[in-house]
């Protein structure tokens, strides 16, 4: 690979430790790398998810983010609390003012709630190089905020990312260059330990055989274009670590789908509750599309049975003749996904997505279908009630049966308690 003709930037990303549990732990007067705590959902419910976990939980009890409630051990030393997802925002974005003491808002990008990209090409001649930037940073963090951090530092977004993930975590502070590629990142195994590779995609490419990112990189361009079409050319080039994207803009360009998974509050064992919930989801999926004057043609059903019957259940989409962003097209196809696919098993969990994207420019017209202007506008009106008012301010009927989850959501901050 010939790195000349590719930009050498240098992009610091930065990584906050942990991030829920060390606000606690700081919150309590608790120092974040020496104290045992979770951040659980709910501790009033033994299957409640933990959402962070402190690095000693991690290390010494095994304890991760996703474990459930009951696997946390009793033991006294161990403290369990509530997230605060309104205080947890709040110090990220003081975070982020912090950020711009060393760079402008246009070289910054939040890529999620505890975790930026920062481009310091520039600022180097004002604070040292981009090794001293993060030193700085991190000092700062732990002196204004007492929150740990780690920091990966590349000539892209994707390098950044990967030292990051693979040596910042473990060191604090690391930096890759595209001369580190073939011993740092060509090593790497299994796949999904890279960034960017999911399970699914590392089954497929298992098949391929290619087990690690070095087999990745010298496998011919164009069969990968062949099997994954654009993303096997995505795959190519990172795993050779070359990435075009730029800071300030999104990874991803253009929204390819609208979705909602949500793990049930309880286990659902009668099929007439789960289709409240698939109503309840398809309007959240089908708002989301709306705010954003989308319609889709793919509809996709996921439906997660419970660990209590071996797990297991169906991902199955259906692509329909007129694309939509209507609730109850959603909801229908989705219903005819579940009567075709559903085994009589109890469900756990739940996701809808909408993909297969268009703008919400024109409408065609079904004889059968006399009100589907009407349909179309009343979506866009309850969702400017919705914004006005609040979620809650305008539901359907399910979502006031006890199946129902709309109502406890909405007095959520992210999926958990504000």
């Amino acid at each position: 690979m010939d790195y000349s003709q590719f930009s050498k930037q240098k992009i610091l990303c930065v990584d906050m430790k942990s991030f829920y549990a060390s606000c606690s732990a700081v919150l309590m007067g608790l120092d974040p790398l020496d104290c045992y705590l979770a951040v659980v959902g709910d501790k009033d419910r033994k299957g409640s998810v933990v959402l962070a976990a402190s690095p000693k939980l991690k290390k010494e009890y095994g304890i991760k983010t996703g474990a459930r409630l009951f696997e946390i051990p009793n033991d006294p030393k161990i403290h369990i609390v509530h997230p605060k997802m309104a205080l947890f925002v709040r110090i990220s974005t003081e975070i982020s003012r912090l950020f711009h003491r060393y760079v402008p808002k246009e070289a910054i990008h939040t890529y999620s709630i505890d975790e930026s990209f920062i481009k310091v090409d520039g600022a180097e001649r004002l604070w040292g190089g981009a090794v001293q930037i993060a030193e700085r940073i991190r000092d700062d963090l732990r002196h204004l905020f007492q929150l740990p951090c780690a920091i990966g530092i590349g000539p892209n977004m994707l390098m950044a990312k990967l030292c990051l993930d693979l040596e910042a975590k473990q060191k604090g502070i690391a930096e890759w260059t595209y001369e580190d590629v073939p011993k740092k990142l060509w090593k790497v195994k299994p796949l999904s330990e890279m960034w960017g590779i999911g399970s699914r995609v590392e089954n497929t490419l298992n098949k391929m055989g290619i087990f690690d990112v070095g087999q990745l990189a010298r496998f011919p361009l164009e069969q990968l274009e062949k099997k994954f079409g654009v993303m096997g050319n995505q795959l190519y080039y990172h795993a050779w670590g070359v990435d075009l994207s730029e800071v300030g803009t999104p990874i991803v360009k253009g929204q390819i789908s609208y979705g909602k998974s949500q793990i049930l509050l309880r286990d659902y064992h009668d099929p007439s509750e789960v289709k409240h919930v698939i109503l309840e989801i398809a309007e959240e999926v089908a708002r989301r599309a709306r705010n954003d004057h989308k319609i889709g043609r793919t509809i996709t059903l996921g439906i997660g049975y419970s660990k209590n019957e071996q797990g297991g259940g169906f991902h199955r989409a259906k692509t329909i003749d007129h694309p939509t962003n209507i609730t109850m097209d959603i909801y229908q196809t989705c219903l005819q996904l579940f009567e075709q696919f559903y085994q009589h098993k109890t469900v756990r969990k739940i996701s809808i997505a909408l993909s297969n994207i268009e703008d919400d420019q024109c409408m065609q017209l079904d004889l059968f279908s006399p009100n589907r202007v009407k349909e179309h506008q009343l979506g866009y009106a309850m969702d400017k009630i919705r914004d006005k008012y609040g979620s809650a301010s305008l539901l359907r009927a399910v979502s006031y049966t006890k199946a129902g989850t709309a109502v406890y959501r909405s007095k959520l901050l992210g999926g958990h308690k504000a």
